[in-house]
């Protein structure tokens, strides 16, 4: 989910999901509000991600793993793409099947994708990862990487560096008392964890922040080895 952040458990550096769901479940409407569609990407990102749906081919099944409010879904099926889309979160697919009733949603876990193996041919998970602690990563890597056909296509787009951020304040604004942080990845960990998968990196873009965003945006492309 773009902008949203992860809850975990503490001293144990491990992801919560039912927290994490709890909070996605309190911030769903007003996430669906304030970020409707691509306005928040800037066109170097939106031109990495038309790319991504180039190469996936014409008419591409496409999964959007972490899809939130379904607004990169939406982007790639204006593209001519079929897509679904995957969240941990039940008032997230909601807001998705409301908002782009024409495309298909459903609850489901990243580490535990409910699909077989290379249904897709591609997978984008668009600042999905920033629920994960870096010691999931791999998991979450190699459950996207499972779901792709031989050949297919994998974007992941996430904020770049070390450590976490708390940004309860900001959905405090709003009126919402959750626990929520976000965590960064280094960008060779990123690539690691897809070469372990048997992806092979195509593209890479890392950029400064601007704005509000106070670290670096780190976005790469890999495709699914063929046999």
């Amino acid at each position: 989910m773009a902008a949203v952040t992860a809850a975990t458990s503490g001293s144990r550096g491990r992801a919560d999901p039912e927290a994490v769901r709890r909070a996605y479940d309190t911030v769903a409407a007003d996430y669906a509000r304030l970020l409707p569609d691509t306005r928040a990407e800037q066109p170097a990102e939106l031109a990495l991600l038309e790319a991504f749906a180039d190469a996936a081919g014409p008419g591409a099944v496409i999964l959007d793993a972490g899809c939130g409010a379904g607004r990169m879904s939406r982007y790639l099926a204006d593209r001519g793409h079929q897509v679904e889309g995957v969240d941990l979160s039940p008032a997230m697919v909601e807001q998705a099947r409301r908002h782009h009733p024409d495309l298909a949603f459903r609850v489901g876990s990243l580490d535990r994708l409910p699909y077989p193996d290379g249904r897709f041919t591609g997978v984008l998970l668009w600042y999905s990862v920033i629920h994960t602690p870096p010691a999931d990563l791999p998991t979450l890597m190699a459950e996207a990487v499972r779901v792709l056909a031989p050949g297919g296509q994998l974007l992941v787009g996430f904020q770049a560096g070390t450590g976490t951020r708390d940004v309860s304040a900001s959905y405090r604004r709003l009126g919402h008392e959750v626990v929520l942080e976000r965590h960064l990845h280094e960008v060779a960990d990123v690539a690691a964890g897809l070469a372990a998968a048997d992806a092979r990196e195509v593209a890479r873009l890392v950029r400064p922040g601007v704005g509000h965003e106070g670290e670096d945006q780190a976005f790469l492309h890999a495709t699914r080895a063929r046999p």
